[in-house]
């Protein structure tokens, strides 16, 4: 289960007077918050729990009636659209970050410790080689809402589907015609028009690395008509006895904690769900193949705070992503 990072809302102060007001509405979600920004006096808020309550019941790992819990325990379940919609970009996004992205990888997550099932005592080389026999999303297939998969594999959403929560906020606002939005959940945001009661493009804020807890945003940015998500390593993690850090993300080739100097990643795609999920997969490709891979993805914008030799941070901007 990876970490998302938390976003700010810069609302800047305008001289000029704006007869518009943004509804403001937040509250607790997916283990974290949201908060959704719109230009209408419509109060929306059940109509988002309702979609956040479906959600959760179809692909939460940490509810034991979801449909996702039900096929990890291989139950028979038929699963919803929303699984299927997040299910098949799954499957783009792993076969074309060559598996870097891989919900499978599930088992090795609770294995380790940063997930809802609970780590394995003793944990060694020959209990990892067995749990990785049942990872590989190009085994898992769903057909007529049915879903096959391995017996031993554990599929785990939870690096894609906030995401796509915040996307499925954004396309009921726009069913309701408001072309003006932000969502934000747990620091993945997706934004539509502008902020219409100052009249200026939405905000968003790249947070600067702390190991010790506190927050401080590195960077402002204006996102229009996109979605943008954060994947840190900086607050949840594991050191060696030589001091070397180890990203909650699971290496998918090895079964073993990613070593990386990337401490944060922020991707701008069109969807949220896309951008979570990239954001993820990068954490395990390193800095050169990031840049490699992005040459051939440029409708990808990415954001990379990583730690040079000397541990001092270093900042890289790739594929146009905004300087401000």
């Amino acid at each position: 289960m990876k970490l998302f990072l938390a976003s700010f809302l810069a609302l800047v102060l305008v001289s000029c007077e704006t007869s518009v007001k943004n509804t403001t509405l937040t509250g607790p979600i997916f283990g974290t918050s949201y908060s959704v920004l719109y230009d209408s006096d419509v109060n929306y808020k059940p109509q988002f729990d309702s979609l956040f309550a479906v959600i959760n019941m179809s692909m939460s790992t940490y509810i034991p009636t979801s449909d996702i819990s039900k096929i990890n325990r291989n139950e028979d379940s038929l699963v919803d659209a929303h699984f299927e919609k997040v299910f098949n970009t799954s499957k783009i996004i792993y076969k074309a970050t060559q598996g870097a992205f891989d919900p499978t990888i599930g088992a090795l997550v609770n294995a380790w410790d940063f997930g809802p099932g609970g780590k394995i005592v003793n944990l060694d080389s020959l209990k990892i080689d067995s749990l990785m026999l049942s990872v590989g999303f190009d085994k898992v297939q769903q057909n007529n809402h049915i879903l096959k998969k391995p017996e031993g594999a554990f599929i785990d959403f939870n690096a894609i589907a906030k995401g796509y929560g915040v996307d499925v906020i954004g396309q009921f606002l726009e069913s309701k015609n408001i072309k003006n939005y932000l969502v934000e959940i747990g620091g993945e945001i997706r934004t539509r028009g502008i902020n219409a009661e100052k009249q200026l493009p939405w905000k968003v804020g790249v947070e600067q690395p702390h190991f010790d807890g506190t927050q401080s945003i590195l960077k402002g940015i204006t996102v229009k008509d996109e979605a943008m998500a954060t994947s840190g390593t900086y607050r949840k993690f594991k050191v060696d006895e030589n001091g070397n850090k180890y990203a909650h993300i699971i290496n998918t080739e090895t079964g073993y904690p990613s070593k990386t100097n990337l401490l944060s990643i922020s991707v701008i795609a069109s969807d949220c769900m896309t951008a979570d999920a990239y954001a993820t997969a990068f954490k395990t490709m390193g800095v050169e193949k990031i840049k490699t891979f992005l040459k051939s993805h440029p409708e990808l914008k990415v954001f990379l705070i990583f730690e040079n030799d000397q541990h001092e941070f270093e900042t890289l901007g790739l594929n146009g992503f905004p300087e401000e």
